[in-house]
């Protein structure tokens, strides 16, 4: 049930990020006042709302003698009363998430409080999802009723309760779509901010982010993996860094002003080329396949067009902190590579990294691993989509099945052995995966369960009932971006 996950991450803030930074005494007190202001009351709301919702599920199941007098619509038509809180929290949130960036960045002991908040087990997302998590939680629950009002269609009275309130929610999210798609731009811009290194302006107003993901860039020493963070001013391209930030290390940038692309032929055995042009400089790359080139191709062609219909306005300010050169790229590679295979058989750095294993799941480090790109309207899915839910889970090649606690957020899995733990067992980004029904040379005779596959990487997963197998397979189709979707209907 999603709305555990709701309670759950909003104590995460009004408990665990509150504690950590009251201890500071730097600490932006007028910005966490508001914060904690706005999501306090929503704490309580969303206990006594879960409260009733398990009281109605235990009646249903038949596991308690006692009743309810409302129905599950009228529970739900409390949510409109929670309107005015909800707009008072996504007003706030701007300057919110602009000020704890700007302490962040500059106050180093509330740069520390805030990394020792993530690097607890509990805090499976950075702390910026997790203060923005709550300003979507009208955009779930009308994505929830209006698939729960499908199977009320033949109850004119209670269907009529879920009418009013889908149209009242869509109100809500009419109002402040525009606020909200503002929201992601800006959390995405400072998160990318923490991925990189050798860049020190990512967050700009009026920047946009449009696509981040790996190409093959061409150098002296053949075609080397790069991660490329296009933006509506600017195109960046990095690579992994010793850094025990798990950070990317700018190795150079290109202005959208005047820029080309153009398709090439296939160069040094490798396919899906295509060449960026921009004044002098001309940088040859290669996609992992003929969409991926499609896809960069059209996203620089439009973003650049986009920016040169900007009349009267500049390309932003942007101070360069590298200078690229293909020898100097080369030199930074071999000595990157070297010294992060000899951190990785350090103890206590590997323990450093372990404090820092949701960094690894950031959407910059799993594009690196499964080399493919995501866009700004991936990003946008990904913090609009939860779900929450026990599943079974079964690897390829085991005989078992083992029943957890699954939460999905921002494109990744995450295992809990119950709804009661604080921290996951482990967590499965499904970015790169394909999603899919078992074949026939799987010899699954269970029914609603689905497959995700990674190359050789393979796992099954089972609900209990079909309108759950449902609500799991929408979710992660629309999320593992390489999802097959013939194979994906259902009869």
């Amino acid at each position: 049930m999603s709305e555990r996950t709701y309670k759950k991450d909003i104590e995460l803030i009004n408990t665990w990020f509150k504690e950590d930074v009251s201890k500071e005494t730097t600490r932006p007190a007028e910005m966490l006042s508001l914060l904690f202001s706005a999501t306090e009351p929503l704490f309580e709301i969303h206990h006594n709302f879960l409260q009733q919702i398990e009281h109605i599920l235990v009646i249903w199941e038949g596991k308690s003698a006692l009743h309810s007098n409302r129905s599950i619509g009228d529970i739900l038509k409390d949510i409109i009363q929670w309107l005015p809180l909800y707009e008072r929290l996504i007003e706030r949130l701007p300057f919110i998430l602009e000020r704890i960036n700007a302490s962040f960045r500059h106050n180093k002991d509330f740069e520390r409080v805030c990394r020792d908040f993530e690097a607890r087990k509990g805090c499976y997302l950075p702390y910026t999802s997790f203060i923005l998590k709550p300003a979507f939680h009208i955009t779930h629950y009308l994505q929830i009723i209006e698939n729960l009002s499908k199977f009320y269609v033949n109850n004119s009275s209670e269907f009529a309760k879920y009418l009013f309130i889908i149209e009242q929610l869509k109100q809500f999210n009419d109002e402040y779509s525009v606020t909200l798609n503002s929201l992601i731009n800006l959390v995405i811009l400072i998160e990318l901010q923490r991925d990189i290194t050798g860049m020190d302006n990512i967050v700009q107003s009026g920047r946009r982010f449009v696509r981040e993901g790996c190409l093959l860039k061409l150098s002296k020493k053949g075609y080397q993996q790069r991660l490329f963070f296009l933006f509506s001013d600017i195109l960046i391209y990095a690579s992994r860094s010793a850094s025990v930030q798990f950070q990317f290390k700018v190795h150079g940038h290109l202005s959208l002003q005047q820029i080309m692309v153009e398709p090439t032929e296939p160069k040094l055995g490798v396919n899906f080329c295509f060449t960026i042009y921009a004044g002098e400089r001309a940088l040859m790359v290669a996609a992992n396949s003929e969409e991926e080139r499609r896809i960069w191709l059209r996203d620089l062609s439009e973003t650049a067009v986009s920016l040169s219909r900007i009349n009267g306005n500049e390309t932003l300010p942007f101070i360069p902190t590298i200078i690229s050169s293909n020898e100097l790229l080369d030199k930074i590679d071999n000595a990157l590579s070297q010294k992060w295979i000899q951190k990785s058989e350090n103890v206590s750095q590997m323990e450093n990294i372990d404090k820092l294993h949701y960094r690894s799941n950031t959407m910059a480090h799993v594009c690196w691993h499964r080399n493919c790109s995501i866009s700004a309207a991936d990003y946008e899915h990904a913090l609009t989509s939860c779900l929450s839910g026990y599943l079974l889970r079964k690897f390829k090649n085991s005989s078992g099945w083992q029943k957890l606690w699954v939460v999905f957020t921002h494109f990744c899995l995450f295992f809990y052995k119950s709804c009661q733990d604080d921290f996951p067992l482990a967590s499965l980004p499904v970015i790169g995966y394909t999603a899919s029904m078992p074949s026939e040379t799987d010899n699954m005779n269970k029914s609603y369960v689905f497959k995700l596959q990674f190359k050789t990487h393979v796992y099954f997963f089972r609900t209990e009932s079909e309108y759950t197998f449902r609500q799991w397979i929408e979710v992660i189709r629309n999320s593992t971006i390489n999802s097959d979707s013939s194979q994906h209907t259902m009869q």
